[in-house]
């Protein structure tokens, strides 16, 4: 097993990515728009997944399933999921209706991306947005304060774990101070290390997550040279240390513009930084044959770590079209009040 979730192409698999899923065994997969045409697709090229791994449900699927703007299963086939900032909005009428509503919310999302075979979502977002950061984070955000982040992500979590599904808590150590969208170039951020703490906070109340993405974002306080996902001194001394978080640590898409150099360049760095896994979204297949042409096997630590997240969630848990409208309309009926 090599330690890369892998993108794919389109809504089946091709015979080109047959083969090199077979000759290399990536750790997992993450799903996109482009793959996701309807429930009975989705689900046909779920189950191709889990038959060519052999692993099953252990198997990890990924999907940015957020709700509002994020959302990769969209309607007409699937229902759209309120984004983060409705959960904080109704925190300042009820905080405990919030997380009741925060929770119900991700067993309704769990419902649904279990109903197609997957098995993780990214998901929450434990960025803490500052006055004057780009809205990349924006409404993905469960407010301005840690204290009401970290709840409402652990409502999020809980509903998760209940529906069956791995949650992924991003983007750690913080993206909510970033004046630019990693997306398109490197943030960089000056913010003195005590200022940061409110980034951490919320991570550190849920450092015992099963999964978590790094952030492309440079802590000139920390490593001014390096962002955090190919930081050793963000990862070892921050995410591992001061927040301490146990889980497993992917680093968050290779493609995006904020990191330079070549594909493999920028997997070997994810690695020797000390993420676990690299994630690989375009579905390129050039690109993903030269990222597995350069990794390693997948360390004992990394294997251990992902298979006692695999493990984390409940295997049996309902997925039926019913208990997904009862949840959303009772999650309705909270958000109401906001």
């Amino acid at each position: 097993m090599i330690p890369v979730f892998f993108g794919l192409e389109g809504p089946v698999l091709t015979d080109a990515e047959r083969d090199l899923f077979r000759a290399t065994d990536p750790a997992g997969y993450i799903l996109f728009l482009r793959n996701c045409v309807d429930p009975e697709q989705v689900k046909a090229l779920t189950d191709d997944l889990k038959a060519l791994s052999g692993r099953g449900e252990a198997l990890p699927i990924l999907i940015d399933q957020e709700g509002g703007r994020v959302a990769r299963l969209k309607p007409p086939h699937w229902p759209a999921f309120p984004p983060a900032k409705a959960f904080a909005d109704l925190w300042d009428v009820s905080p405990v209706s919030a997380m009741d509503a925060a929770r119900m919310n991700a067993r309704a999302i769990a419902a649904v991306v279990r109903s197609v075979g997957v098995t993780v979502d990214c998901l929450p977002v434990l960025d803490v947005p500052v006055e004057g950061a780009h809205d990349v984070i924006g409404d993905r955000a469960y407010g301005f304060e840690p204290t009401q982040v970290a709840s409402l992500g652990k409502a999020t979590l809980d509903g998760l774990r209940e529906g069956g599904v791995v949650g992924v808590i991003k983007h750690i150590p913080g993206h909510g101070r970033a004046r630019s969208d990693s997306h398109l170039e490197l943030p960089v951020v000056d913010d003195a290390l005590d200022a940061l703490q409110q980034d951490f906070a919320p991570f550190a109340k849920l450092a015992d997550a099963p999964m978590a993405m790094t952030a492309h974002v440079v802590y000139t306080a920390i490593d001014a040279e390096r962002c955090a996902t190919l930081s050793p001194k963000v990862i070892g001394e921050v995410i591992r240390g001061q927040i301490g978080f146990t889980g497993l640590l992917m680093s968050d898409d290779i493609n995006m513009k904020a990191l330079s150099g070549s594909y493999a360049e920028k997997s070997l760095g994810c690695l020797d930084a000390g993420c676990d896994v690299v994630l690989h979204c375009s579905g390129i297949l050039s690109e993903m044959q030269e990222v597995a042409a350069c990794l390693p096997e997948i360390t004992p630590e990394a294997k251990a770590r992902l298979d006692a997240a695999m493990a984390w969630s409940a295997s049996n848990a309902a997925t039926d079209e019913a208990l997904i409208a009862d949840l959303s309309a009772k999650r309705d009926a909270l958000l109401a009040l906001a």
